[in-house]
């Protein structure tokens, strides 16, 4: 419930109350038992309220008869995360997934709308407009939903060949992953300076950004942020936004960032494994993770909070916003990368400038010295072009 108040503040509304039900089972006719639903339309009419917002998704019928009990507007769960993405989206990509979303959530709800999309009778001579109206709004939806996948899919090739030429160019990937709010986008700005927006809202970020990281022994891999997780995340939304989220299963390395002054931080770490297994085909995730425990710098139990995560994971603890631990995060990073790179000391031959200049691209160099009998270099390079300094390793 008080996650529900959070996403109600980040799409605007201001939260009055909350009412909790405890029954064997839901009411099909109007999700709330009978004198449950009298006591919430007394509290609407006594406080003037807005909007009821139910912590499940509701059924058309539901939604029906409690507007009809209460004059009173009713969102579900589904809808209300819906309404926050559809307001956060900004990139081209972000906005058609979002709609797409929105309109598989739509299609089957029609139907609930009341009379005013049911036909005007049967039989011959009977048929109009009314019967014609909700037949036109569902083709039109199917036609719209066809033509954003088709839209989807041509970005999805487009990412497909981002994907082939990373992997060309040997250039490593690492994704940040985790419940929404837990501090990504502040940590992707303390690693990169991306200037992506941070905001204590839930899902401020919804966009992928990519951005170049340097690592401690200069190795340049690229860094990607994903749309956050949030327990019980629309179907719609995961089949909407998979290819955004699958940036995490062509990753060499995971970030699971997590907010470890939150009472429910284990209960998030397992919502972002769950969805984040469904992602990979096998069912299991197959790339090396490290567990993030951000906001370290105001957790209250910390070592409670990181102790069933320490042995046989990797786990690091960091203040995205201070910088703390952002040393051991990098550090991390660099050991569970696959070993690309070696560190070696080359005498290179004055008349073998390419070499150098080579290494100097695409290396690090930590020392160098004219020598007499050539070049000396103490440097970091890439074990594919050990072959053709073999000759030149002392």
């Amino acid at each position: 419930m008080e996650e529900l108040e959070e996403l109600t503040k980040t799409a605007g509304g201001n939260p009055v109350a909350n009412m909790v039900q405890k029954r064997s089972a839901v009411e099909g006719a109007t999700f709330v038992g009978k004198g449950r639903l009298e006591e919430i339309n007394e509290f609407c009419k006594n406080n003037d309220i807005d909007v009821i917002i139910a912590d499940n998704e509701l059924t058309p019928v539901q939604v029906r008869n409690i507007e009809n009990a209460t004059d009173v507007r009713v969102v579900d769960r589904t809808t209300l995360i819906l309404d926050i993405f559809a307001g956060r989206a900004k990139s081209k990509e972000g906005k058609l997934q979002v709609e797409l979303a929105q309109l598989k959530y739509a299609l089957p709800r029609l139907t609930g709308k009341g009379t005013s999309l049911s036909r005007l009778g049967g039989g011959i001579g009977t048929r109009g407009p009314g019967e014609t109206k909700l037949e036109t709004d569902k083709r039109h939806i199917r036609r719209k939903i066809q033509y954003i996948k088709e839209e989807l899919a041509d970005v999805e090739k487009r990412r497909d060949m981002q994907h082939k030429r990373r992997k060309k160019n040997g250039v490593s990937v690492i994704a940040i992953v985790g419940y929404t709010n837990a501090g990504k986008s502040t940590l992707m700005n303390r690693l990169t300076d991306a200037g992506v927006l941070q905001e204590d809202k839930l899902f401020a970020t919804l966009d992928p950004t990519a951005r170049k990281l340097y690592l401690p022994d200069g190795q340049q891999v690229m860094i990607v942020d994903t749309v956050g997780f949030i327990s019980r995340l629309p179907h719609q939304l995961i089949d909407a936004f998979r290819s955004t989220l699958e940036e995490a299963t062509y990753a060499d390395v995971i970030l699971n960032v997590s907010d470890a002054s939150s009472e429910q931080c284990h209960n998030h770490i397992m919502t972002t494994n769950n969805i984040l297994s469904s992602l990979f085909s096998n069912g299991r995730i197959d790339v090396p993770v490290i567990n993030v425990f951000n906001k370290c710098d105001i957790a209250q139990d910390l070592e409670s909070v990181t102790y069933p995560y320490s042995a046989g994971n990797t786990c690091v603890r960091i203040s995205a916003k201070t910088g703390e631990g952002i040393d051991n995060l990098l550090a991390a990073i660099q050991s569970s990368l696959p070993q690309t790179r070696k560190r070696v000391n080359l005498l290179i031959p004055f008349d073998k400038g390419a070499i150098a200049a080579k290494i100097r691209t695409d290396g690090v160099i930590h020392s160098e010295e004219y020598l007499a009998q050539g070049l000396f270099l103490d440097a970091t390079v890439e074990i594919s072009y050990l072959k053709t300094l073999k000759d030149y390793i002392m």
